[in-house]
């Protein structure tokens, strides 16, 4: 009930964010075309961002006077961190990226030539930022796990971005993802410091959907990474590799075939990706 309630807040809350930003919604130095070429407003992630911090800080102050939690919870900051982290990652691409170098042997590449691209910056940056999350649970492990972990956290975010090529599929794709571990944590502390952060992405869909906005790097970076995180938080060792070798797969893939291509050949793949599409 404690998690029902956490991403019911973070969808009500991105949706008052949506409301007040129509300026936002229409800065010229956020305007980018979409799939399509219809210039629409990238980054918007960062709504659901400033609402999963705007229901922390009221958490933390509600709870300092003894209604609700109580403040201190190591789980929340961490995953705030996450979000907020690979959030910063994905709107530096935003904003500086150039669409000139694409996937890791694009990046790798230039960085061969001397060039330190927003992907390099992605890479590195989430890799290490990784590392620093996954400490909050390897205590008693091994350095090969933690090195684990870390490179599942940075893929997490890199597939979620991977699949931010349509409207509204890198939201659909997490919710997917989100399902089993929502059933796994229950209202533990886990699964109650991720549902708002699930709740105000979904409170994204719809306009994600009709291309009112897309969530950039911003949104998909932070989504993705605070799934993986959740994952590294909340399941044991054997799983967790499990779902590091299929992230792994994916990235190793996606630089050889287009998943859009496939979702598009794909009968049952294609009408779950254009669900509520232009509705």
């Amino acid at each position: 009930m404690r998690a029902l309630l956490a991403f019911v807040v973070g969808l009500l809350m991105v949706r008052l964010l949506v409301g007040a930003s129509s300026e936002l919604l229409h800065a010229p130095a956020l305007a980018r075309p979409n799939h399509r070429g219809r210039s629409v407003p990238t980054a918007m992630g960062m709504l659901a961002l400033l609402a999963v911090v705007l229901i922390e800080g009221g958490r933390a102050v509600f709870g300092a006077f003894g209604v609700g939690d109580a403040p201190g919870d190591a789980v929340r900051v961490v995953v705030l961190l996450a979000a907020l982290g690979f959030g910063l990652l994905g709107l530096i691409d935003d904003v500086a990226g150039t669409p000139s170098d694409h996937g890791f042997r694009g990046h790798l590449g230039a960085l061969g030539h001397g060039r330190v691209t927003t992907g390099v910056v992605k890479i590195v940056g989430g890799l290490a930022l990784a590392a620093v999350l996954v400490t909050v649970d390897h205590a008693h492990t091994s350095g090969a796990r933690l090195v684990a972990d870390a490179l599942l956290v940075a893929l997490a975010a890199n597939v979620a971005n991977l699949f931010d090529r349509a409207p509204g599929r890198t939201i659909k794709i997490a919710v997917l993802a989100w399902i089993p571990i929502a059933l796994l944590a229950r209202g533990d502390s886990v699964g109650v410091a991720i549902a708002p952060v699930v709740g105000a992405f979904v409170g994204l869909l719809g306009d994600d959907l009709r291309e009112r906005l897309m969530l950039g790097d911003t949104g998909a970076y932070a989504i993705g990474a605070v799934l993986g995180l959740a994952v590294v938080l909340e399941c044991s060792s054997a799983t967790r590799t499990v779902v590091l070798l299929v992230l792994a797969a994916l990235t190793f893939a996606s630089e050889l075939v287009s998943f859009s291509r496939v979702i598009d050949r794909v009968a049952p793949l294609r009408k779950f990706d254009e669900l509520g599409r232009g509705a």
